[in-house]
């Protein structure tokens, strides 16, 4: 991917810890890297394909000046996440936030946060078998949409399907999966996922029993993690057809980081 440089951006702002720092202000400096493509805009020669790094200068100005934060630890999370909600062809950056004046009490040249922060591709699984499926699940995919860390979101069809477990005493599953591009880190994402079953009055009492609402994370870019409350890639998703079937619409060349096979692959092998 390409990158776009800001080196040594002065910005004369007003955070810290005390309130001193908060009341005179002091400079503070900006480096960044945006990743992104500049071909078209190379070829063309034209601004309006490519992203404008002094509008980008700009606006971390005025954010930075207008808020007030006490650490250059935030300073460097929002102004990153404001970026990257705001200029659509940036889909990473680098930044680092300076603070050559600040109140240590030692000589010393300067200190900095850097951080890294980008949007990440998503895969999701949805499923209900209890009330109005459709509705739970519609309802969730709302919620979905509307959180500006969640963008291009891509949804499959939907299939009926039996109840996947050792459970075989209720109802019909309703099975989508739905694709998008987020913000949050995996761990976030799953509070965020945890946030929308209990707003559907999910309840986890048995263990692949009946739920209003089921939301799974299948795939997060080509991460491979396993911890107590998330494995990724999904742990059963290459057993599980209600998966794969509307997953492979959204995304047939997908190639599972562990298994090595594409999605279409993984379907074929299962049935």
């Amino acid at each position: 991917m390409d990158e776009i440089r800001i080196e040594d951006l002065k910005i004369y702002a007003y955070h810290g810890v005390y309130a001193e720092e908060n009341e005179k202000g002091q400079d503070f400096y900006v480096n960044a890297v945006l990743y992104t493509e500049t071909r078209e805009a190379g070829k063309e020669d034209a601004l309006t394909l490519s992203t404008d790094y002094g509008e980008v200068c700009h606006f971390m100005n005025d954010f930075l000046k207008i808020h007030t934060f006490q650490l250059i630890e935030t300073m460097a999370e929002k102004t990153a996440e404001q970026v990257l909600l705001h200029f659509p062809l940036v889909k990473e950056m680098d930044i680092e936030i300076r603070k050559p004046q600040a109140p240590i009490g030692l000589p010393f040249e300067s200190v900095s946060v850097k951080i890294h922060r980008g949007w990440h591709k998503v895969y999701v699984a949805l499923g209900s078998n209890m009330g109005d499926k459709q509705a739970y699940i519609e309802n969730a995919l709302q919620s979905i949409k509307k959180n500006e860390k969640i963008k291009n979101v891509k949804v499959s069809s939907f299939i009926q399907t039996a109840p996947y477990g050792e459970v075989k005493e209720q109802d019909d599953f309703l099975n989508g999966v739905t694709e998008f591009e987020t913000l949050y880190t995996p761990e976030e994402l799953l509070e965020f996922l945890h946030v929308l079953e209990q707003e559907a009055n999910r309840v986890r009492e048995i263990h692949w029993g009946p739920r209003t609402l089921d939301l799974d994370i299948i795939f997060y870019d080509d991460l491979v993690m396993d911890t107590e409350q998330l494995t990724i890639p999904h742990a059963d998703m290459h057993n599980r057809e209600f998966v794969l079937r509307p997953l492979c619409e959204l995304t047939k060349y997908y190639r599972h980081p562990l298994l090595g096979k594409t999605v279409s692959e993984l379907l074929e092998t299962l049935q």
